[in-house]
């Protein structure tokens, strides 16, 4: 069994995590399962898809949720804290030294060539993740078909992913009951014994481990609902008892509170509405503005919704009212930023323990479980729509150096086990070389 990880090592981990978590969900989550479960054992396979499939369940961005998630089973609400914050702290960071670059010189597209070269590296990690995790769960035949169905639906179809979700849930509660082999834990999922001889589970924190010691409670879940609701509102109530109602920054605050609350299915699910509102309604940016902030978050690490902290950004320096552009657009980033990931905190402190109370019932180890084979489905459409985007860019011709590069970076990290930030940077200063040929 793996060592516990002391809380600075996590915390290294963390940071680092939140350096190169490019990819949007997908590379993200394949990361994590890479390093977390894979490389350093900190967490067992049946655990780690036990949290992915609550979070996927969750508003907000699911890749963040499930670094909380983690950080907590490692080390409670300190590990979780800490787990969230520096998923998205580096990206802030970078977002808001981009968004100053940008309305000061008006042109990143160096920027953009230097993280182009790390595109093919995570679109080698997204689908080495894919056939990790499908090895993993989908063992039967009704779980590839639940994988297989879930891809046709949302990728031919463009079926709303909470919906393939649960309903994915549902044929896993009733299937279980009447082909229980089908669904069973064995198989590949969760509760009694899921995997929990495999050399991936003989983990700190697998399925032989107790369950949670954080148990729920009215008293706990009125402790923490009331401590995060009030470092949610904070903000916003500050700003607009200084500012105003009525002004950009008390608006941001609260627009990305309501937006923060239906971002189920992803932030390409949400960014549309985010954009019209931000661009029609509001007047916070331009629309070519708002394409630009898009193409900003895409190639940089850390959630693709973190393009909301350029639109807040944006937001203040258009209408910086009686402080100065770049304090304004500072403030509007930050504000945007808080609104948007605290309820991630909120959504997991309080439901992470009767997740894990639930570990042991066989009825939902089997709606989870085919969870679980549904989320296969739903990773490997992303798998190809990023993959799309990278081998064929703006849909056209073939990439033939992308595509060149990210089969070598699959080779490595697949087959060969190359440790995963020699290959991403070994694909940074590919993409660099290659750029300046």
């Amino acid at each position: 069994m793996a060592p516990h990880p002391t809380f600075r090592e996590a915390l290294r981990f963390w940071l680092k995590l939140g350096l190169i978590s490019f990819g949007g969900p997908a590379g993200q989550i394949a990361i994590m399962q890479q390093e977390l479960v894979e490389r350093k054992k900190w967490i067992g396979q049946s655990r780690f898809l036990h949290a992915l499939n609550f979070c996927m369940l969750l508003p907000g961005p699911e890749a963040q949720q499930l670094a909380i998630y983690c950080g907590w089973l490692l080390h409670r609400a300190w590990g979780g804290i800490a787990a969230g914050v520096l998923f998205v702290l580096p990206s802030a960071l970078l977002l808001w030294g981009l968004g100053y670059v940008y309305v000061t010189y008006g042109d990143v597209a160096w920027l953009a060539a230097f993280f182009d070269g790390l595109k093919p590296a995570v679109l080698a990690i997204v689908v080495a993740a894919v056939l990790r995790i499908g090895q993993k769960s989908l063992r039967t035949p009704a779980r590839w078909s639940l994988a297989a169905l879930a891809f046709a639906l949302i990728f031919f179809a463009g079926a709303p992913f909470p919906l393939i979700v649960l309903g994915a849930a549902l044929v896993g509660w009733l299937g279980g009951r009447r082909w229980p082999a089908q669904f069973d834990a064995g198989a590949g999922g969760h509760g009694h014994g899921g995997g929990a001889g495999t050399a991936a589970d003989r983990a700190v924190v697998d399925d032989a481990a107790e369950n949670a010691a954080v148990r729920p409670s009215w008293r706990r879940t009125l402790r923490v609902t009331g401590l995060c609701l009030v470092l949610w509102a904070a903000p916003i109530i500050a700003v607009g008892w200084w500012q105003g109602w009525d002004g950009t920054l008390a608006e941001e605050g609260v627009f990305f509170s309501k937006a923060a609350m239906v971002t189920f299915g992803g932030a390409y699910a949400v960014l549309p509405y985010v954009a019209q509102q931000a661009v029609v309604e509001h007047g916070w940016l331009s629309a070519p503005q708002m394409l630009d902030g898009l193409a900003l978050a895409e190639t940089t690490p850390g959630p693709l919704i973190m393009v909301v902290q350029f639109v807040g950004f944006l937001g203040g320096w258009n209408h910086p009212g009686a402080l100065s552009p770049l304090w304004s657009a500072t403030l509007g980033a930050a504000i945007t930023t808080w609104v948007t990931f605290t309820p991630c905190f909120l959504w997991i402190f309080l439901g992470a323990p009767h997740i894990e109370r639930l570990r042991g019932n066989r009825a939902i180890g089997h709606a989870l479980g085919a969870v679980t084979a549904s989320v296969v489905g739903v990773i490997l459409n992303l798998a190809v729509w990023f993959g799309w985007h990278v081998i064929v860019p703006a849909g056209e011709r073939l990439d033939v150096a992308a595509l060149a590069v990210g089969a070598g970076a699959f080779v490595a990290l697949h087959f060969f086990r190359v440790n995963l930030m020699l290959v991403i940077a070994a694909c940074g200063l590919l993409g660099v070389a290659l750029a300046w040929l």
